[in-house]
């Protein structure tokens, strides 16, 4: 039988660290296949317009259709160039950065690809604003100015992050000439310049990818053809898994099953084992009208929660507590919740609401997505509250795109959102999560945590932004906008047939379906 073998990667700080990458060597078969790698992963695609989409199966799909004027190498923190030739900042401001456009790019059209598309693609962004889209990555965007292949962009104050904002999706460049200046483009069409092109697209179902013959950029290796198969469900996903339907897996298998892996020594399972950056955190809707907009309710629930019955209970033990908006592993975590409450405390929560005037019990409604996990989730949320007689949850589950809409216009009283950043530093969890007009659209807002993220920008020297991030970190949990609840480990499986697996998780944010190949 064959042997079950095992890697695991830490990420420390946003760099890779491997440890066992080096124990199996991958050597090419005799014969080349041609038949595509399938990838699996319950991970959705909820639109393929990057001015549309701020979500961790949308953007997987952007690093691979789509090309940005920077890119991250695996485990490399720094960007490096990909549609540019060259970027940099003019001059010690860091108000100014400066980008070089290739000269030899073109869409999958056939249209080649000027500065004018770069302007256009991140003007659209801050145009549109979508809802669930990236424009709150870009608060200190100015303008942008394109003359030939260079491009400038204006910053509104000192940002050292921007760089690495430009590598994500949100830097995806679109052809100017068919995506629409002020709305999201229809259909499943793509227009991209990245490493793959999209063949077929089944929104729900299936992605068919196939090398894109003129892509000219950082990614050096030529790709296999790949079609990701889309799961509703972590057991559907296990299930196709077991049957031999995938080749790969990748986010998310069930905790029982990823629990039983161990013990399944010679099925042939290649398992990528990844100190993850991917948190969960319970937000609070903070506007009028909501049950949590005093302060003294939000911390009453933050002194109830228990984070290790969360972890051992719906999740078997494959995530660990979390005690702050930074993960571990990233620069300036601390422990700020934990410092205010080390253990749960119902007679703390008891003083907090009767000390605020606040009747008991606090009815409120808890969202979150519609899968068995989340659902065990929210029962024990529920089950904690509850058992203090504090508090009557109402839990309402709702498919994921349907989810992230009915959060952003204000449905629910609470809501539970997994987060995976879009690049390695440790801004991608203060202004995206408790920045003024963040991504999870609670409404909350803090002048003091604005300036501390602003302040935590300024630094080209990220160790200079420590004593700020934690700064962040103890105001967040004074305000409790949010109540951290946990950190993940990642898991990809791949069959011992498929190369390159280990290259799906590294913490940079970059899906490279580009590394798989066939043994």
């Amino acid at each position: 039988m064959r042997s079950t073998v095992r890697l695991r990667v830490l990420i420390t700080c946003g760099v890779l660290v491997a440890a066992g990458v080096g124990g199996w060597q991958l050597l090419p078969s005799e014969e080349v296949r041609a038949d595509p790698i399938i990838v699996g992963t319950t991970d959705e695609v909820t639109g393929l317009d990057p001015a549309g989409a701020y979500d961790v199966g949308s953007w997987a799909m952007y690093s691979n259709i789509y090309q940005s004027l920077l890119t991250f190498k695996p485990g490399i923190p720094t960007p490096v160039p990909d549609a540019a030739e060259s970027c940099r900042f003019n001059g010690t401001g860091l108000t100014t950065y400066e980008c070089t456009l290739r000269d030899d790019l073109t869409f999958s059209s056939g249209r080649k690809i000027t500065g004018e598309d770069v302007r256009f693609s991140f003007e659209r962004i801050l145009a549109i604003k979508s809802d669930v889209g990236p424009s709150s990555l870009f608060p200190t965007l100015k303008s942008v100015v394109a003359q030939g292949q260079k491009v400038t962009f204006h910053l509104r104050s000192r940002d050292a992050t921007f760089p690495l904002k430009l590598a994500t999706g949100a830097g995806s460049i679109v052809d100017h000439s068919v995506y629409p200046a002020t709305s999201l483009r229809k259909g499943n069409v793509v227009d991209g310049s990245g490493p793959y092109l999209l063949k077929e697209f089944q929104p729900g179902r299936v992605a068919k990818l196939e090398p894109n013959p003129n892509y000219r950029g950082a990614v050096t290796r030529a790709g296999h053809a790949v079609e990701v198969d889309y799961f509703k469900a972590s057991d559907e996903l296990a299930a196709a898994w077991k049957a031999g339907q995938v080749d790969v897996t990748h986010r998310q298998m069930p905790p029982d099953f990823l629990n039983k892996l161990g013990e399944e020594r010679d099925d042939g399972t290649r398992i990528t084992e990844a100190a993850s950056a991917e948190t969960r955190n319970l937000y609070f809707n903070v506007r009028s009208g909501s049950a949590m907009t005093k302060k003294a309710v939000r911390q009453a629930v933050a002194a109830i929660v228990d984070r290790p019955a969360i972890a051992t209970g719906p999740y078997k033990g494959t995530v660990e507590p979390l005690y702050s908006v930074i993960p571990q592993g990233f620069l300036g975590h601390s422990t700020a919740f934990y410092d205010n409450n080390p253990e749960p405390d119902a007679d703390k929560a008891a003083r907090l609401l009767s000390n605020a005037g606040i009747p008991t019990p606090v009815s409120f409604t808890l969202g979150h997505r519609k899968d068995a996990t989340s659902l065990a989730e929210a029962a024990e949320l529920k089950k904690q509250l509850e058992d203090t007689g504090l508090f009557e949850v109402r839990t309402v589950p709702v498919v994921w795109t349907e989810f992230q809409k009915e959060y952003a216009k204000g449905a629910f009283d609470a809501y539970t959102v997994g987060w995976l950043p879009d690049f390695p530093d440790s801004d991608n969890f203060a202004g995206p999560l408790v920045g003024t007009g963040n991504t999870m659209h609670n409404g909350f807002s803090s002048a003091t945590i604005d300036s501390l993220i602003a302040e935590t920008q300024q630094y080209s020297d990220r160790q200079k932004a420590v004593a700020d991030f934690k700064a962040v970190q103890s105001e967040v949990a004074k305000d409790v906008p949010l109540v951290p609840l946990w950190q993940k480990k990642d898991f990809v499986l791949s069959t011992e047939e498929v190369a390159g697996s280990q290259y799906l998780t590294d913490g940079t944010g970059i899906w490279r379906l580009w590394e798989l190949g066939w043994i």
